[in-house]
């Protein structure tokens, strides 16, 4: 899972489907450059001084990037874009609504735009552009920012990281986190409106899965600011700041956290335990809610990049986890275990001898795993990432409530490598035999190498390269990983082995519970059952992820139908060229092109097959 950003950062457009685009006119916090953002928007529209369309295409998206990277400064953080870090987005509902509208605005110029003329490159920036701003105007429909926060992120966590993030090796960098410092406080009032206004038209996450929330924010509150997570960078300084320097900096940013942030975020704990909370809505599916049943397939659309209907992805999931419930029981019987399966997954959870009691092991586990896997891609890849990447731990603050891993996007721009972080809370909900699939899929050959290789395409524009982000590609793909990992050497053990099918039936489990939730009236317990009875997770674990399904809903849908069509165009691309199929150049073109939706892949593989064979 990529962060929560898959993973939880609210702040940034990639990670959520579409909080696209822009907004071109109007007050910003960047109102100096707007009108020259409109002078050439307007250029666009009029096609003006353009030799042909691609060029109209190239100024156009080169408008949508750069004003993404002002308008969510946060994002522009994650990407390393310079010059964005002293800000927040602005988050009041005035803001949100000039940037949908402005939505409409630019589909309309996108579409002045003579597609045919385009050529076969630019004619797929186009499609994909497309897509991503009609589903935008669909999305106005429903009501998610009526709900910034829930246990999986918000400004409870989200500002917290964001600092983490920030370079902090010169003066104008440390100023930056000041600025951001000092201005967090208006950020969390403006969700405190939101919220409040969620709450009045009926429109809450779920009561029961905000259960952790006001614990989160009690864990950004500190007696001595210089506890504090938000002030760690305060703590040591470069040597190149002066004793004055590094003196006034540290007084700020106490200043900033004393009386700003923390009276701001005991607002937010009495609002959430005094009235949030207790009023939030009772039932967890989408279909509650007005218009719920087209908001869940809109979601389940764009998450899954088919048309195929909640109804159909049920059935397809429960035949999937029919087959894999079929391939454990094979590997249970060739353990040589005496007692069924809800004995040996009992077994799995219990016995000691699959857990650690150190976090500092379980980390180095994890570390081991992952420089193994690295020595095994040279023959399954023509072309590895340039970029590093980490295993580090999550978060205290968050670890409790958050899923068992996720992997956070590096920046070679700042010196930032791509990180994977693993939960080390609660040991005892920690197996080991669940740690090589999990770490194929977050690092290598997953989340890694495929979001940094598509970080390194430098013949993609900007956007397609750092903005553009499909959910099913880029999951389906963490999933396809996981079962590459016979081919690469793991999964020698039964345990292990049975760790993999675990993985791949937690995916499938969520075809069943997602849409069983959502739109077919499950209640929240029997997901839970459903999904005891069919992995050997832990209840821990598993509670935590239906609470995650629930607040996210469609969002899980992605992983096994992108794994699906990866797979079936794997064995396409097999069986037509024989002899002739070379693994590395099929994986090498699933991922050049960066993540585009499943139909669009599809065609790009026929097309290869097709060529390859005549060449």
């Amino acid at each position: 899972m990529t962060h929560p950003v898959k993973n939880s950062l609210s702040f940034y457009p990639l990670l959520g489907i579409v909080l696209l685009l822009c907004s071109l006119m109007k007050t910003t916090p960047v109102a100096a450059a707007l009108t020259d953002y409109q002078q050439r928007l307007d250029t666009v529209a009029a096609n003006q001084g353009f030799a042909n369309q691609d060029q109209r295409l190239t100024a156009l998206m080169d408008i949508i990037y750069e004003y993404q990277v002002t308008e969510y400064p946060e994002y522009a953080t994650w990407l390393g874009y310079p010059g964005q870090d002293d800000r927040w987005t602005d988050s009041s509902q005035t803001a949100i609504d000039r940037r949908k509208g402005e939505t409409r605005s630019i589909l309309g110029v996108l579409e002045s735009i003579s597609k045919a003329s385009l050529s076969k490159t630019a004619q797929l920036d186009y499609q994909l552009i497309h897509k991503e701003l009609t589903a935008a105007i669909v999305s106005q429909s429903y009501a998610d920012d009526l709900m910034p926060i829930n246990q999986m992120g918000g400004v409870q966590q989200d500002i917290a990281s964001m600092i983490a993030m920030m370079p902090h090796r010169s003066e104008a960098q440390y100023e930056n986190i000041v600025s951001r410092l000092e201005s967090a406080g208006t950020l969390i009032e403006q969700n405190i409106a939101i919220l409040r206004s969620g709450l009045e038209q009926g429109m809450t996450p779920p009561a029961i899965t905000l259960r952790d929330v006001p614990q989160q924010i009690l864990n950004q509150l500190y007696d001595d600011p210089m506890d504090s997570p938000l002030l760690a960078a305060f703590k040591q300084f470069p040597e190149a700041l002066s004793e004055d320097q590094q003196r006034q900096l540290r007084q700020r940013a106490v200043a900033a956290y004393s009386t700003g942030i923390v009276p701001a975020y005991r607002q937010l704990l009495d609002f959430m335990r005094e009235r949030y909370i207790p009023n939030a809505v009772q039932t967890v599916g989408l279909s509650n809610l007005p218009n719920g049943q087209a908001w869940y397939a809109h979601r389940a659309e764009q998450s899954t990049t088919t048309n195929l209907s909640p109804e159909q992805i049920h059935k397809l999931g429960l035949s999937e986890v029919k087959r894999i419930r079929s391939a454990m029981e094979d590997i249970i019987r060739a353990s040589g275990f005496k007692g069924d399966f809800e004995a040996f997954t009992h077994f799995l959870r219990t016995d000691q001898q699959f857990y650690f009691t150190s976090k500092q092991d379980l980390l180095r586990e994890y570390r081991d795993i992952a420089k193994r896997a690295d020595a095994q891609l040279p023959p399954l890849f023509g072309k590895l990432p340039r970029l590093p990447y980490g295993v580090e731990p999550i978060p205290g603050y968050a670890e409790k409530s958050q899923t068992t891993a996720y992997y956070r996007p590096g920046a070679q721009s700042v010196g930032r490598a791509g990180i994977f972080f693993a939960n080390t809370y609660a040991l005892e909900t920690r197996p080991k035999w669940e740690m090589e699939a999990l770490t194929l899929h977050e690092a290598m050959p997953g989340h890694h190498l495929q979001i940094a290789l598509a970080q390194e395409q430098d013949d993609l524009h900007s956007w397609r390269r750092d903005m553009y982000n499909v959910t099913a590609f880029v999951e389906g793909w963490g999933l396809y990983s996981e079962s590459l990992g016979e081919e690469m050497g793991f999964y020698k053990d039964p345990y292990s082995k049975f760790g993999q099918l675990t993985y791949e039936m937690w995916r499938a489990v969520r075809l069943v519970v997602d849409t069983g939730m959502h739109s077919l009236g499950w209640s929240r317990q029997r997901a839970i059952d459903f999904f005891i009875a069919n992995s050997a997770k832990s209840e821990h674990d598993i509670t935590v992820e239906i609470d995650r399904y629930i607040v996210w809903p469609g969002q899980a849908l992605a992983y096994k139908m992108g794994e699906l069509k990866i797979k079936e165009l794997r064995a396409f691309a097999t069986a037509e060229l024989g002899d002739a199929f070379d693994i590395r150049a099929f994986h090498d073109l699933v991922l050049e092109a960066g993540p585009i939706p499943l139909d669009i892949l599809e065609q790009r593989v026929r097309d290869w097959v097709v060529f390859t064979a005549g060449a």
